[in-house]
């Protein structure tokens, strides 16, 4: 049987790479190639002709609604089919992306199966046995905290291999336990992480600033205002470390009192 070839565009790398690690375990598909951004994307399509793009939209340099545009003009024998994969749930963003030809449009954070499923149908392939068995059971088990903040992190660009990523996970589970240390935050916060992790309370708060400065050098204001819920953050205006936490903790406590 023919491989159904699959190409992961995303300026996230550890969500790319847990994509193509998903992928590469399935029957049928293989992954010709990872971009971090439309530019790359669009050289990588030429060279290996993909049957499937799995495309984020909110890209440096050259986002996935551009790509989408130019990779109408490269004349290709034929174009991939598109999965676009975001956090962007809004409806003229969606209606923009069907206009230039997105098959299926999955919310981030996506359940993997379910995206499995969607390549398989535009492929026209079923899935094996083995790989139905896989995907078993359809309720899945409720996720972690740890795994409910690391999707949350993901999603708004910052990255697991900084040290703020650490500091401001185990920040916002602190304020999760105990809300009123938001109020606390030099005196208690910062030293207490700072004791865990063998450090100092300076290093903690300079570490959690760079974290939080790195998802806005992205530009992905749009991907934030969109996980929050309310227009919160601008491109001028980044919040303080103390807001930021606050509005992740209070943010995942709705989420798990829901």
């Amino acid at each position: 049987m023919e491989q159904v070839k699959v190409l992961i565009v995303d300026d996230n790398v550890e969500l790319r790479g847990v994509v193509a690690k998903f992928f590469s375990r399935q029957e049928g598909i293989t992954v010709v190639g990872q971009a971090s951004n439309g530019e790359d994307a669009l050289r990588i399509i030429a060279e290996t002709l993909p049957d499937i793009l799995l495309l984020d939209i909110i890209m440096p340099k050259m986002d996935g609604y551009s790509m989408l545009e130019q990779m109408r003009q490269l004349n290709l024998p034929k174009e991939p089919e598109v999965i676009a994969l975001t956090a962007l749930g809004r409806d003229d963003f969606i209606t923009r992306a069907v206009e230039l030809g997105v098959r299926y449009y999955m919310v981030k954070p996506f359940d993997f199966p379910v995206l499995y499923q969607r390549v398989m149908e535009i492929a026209g392939r079923r899935a094996t046995r083995t790989e139905t068995t896989m995907m078993a059971p359809t309720v899945l088990p409720a996720r972690s905290l740890d795994e409910r903040i690391a999707g949350l992190f993901l999603t708004i660009g910052i990255p697991a291999h900084i040290k703020g990523y650490q500091f401001l996970r185990e920040a916002v589970k602190m304020v999760m336990d105990q809300p009123e240390m938001i109020n606390r935050i030099t005196k208690e916060l910062y030293p207490g992480i700072a004791r865990r992790f063998n450090t100092t309370a300076s290093k903690v708060e300079r570490a959690i600033r760079h974290a939080i400065e790195v998802a806005w050098n992205r530009g992905r204001i749009e991907v934030l205002n969109q996980v929050f819920g309310v227009n919160v953050c601008s491109l001028d205006e980044k919040p303080t470390n103390g807001e930021f936490i606050a509005l992740v903790a209070d943010k995942l406590s709705l989420e798990r009192s829901a």
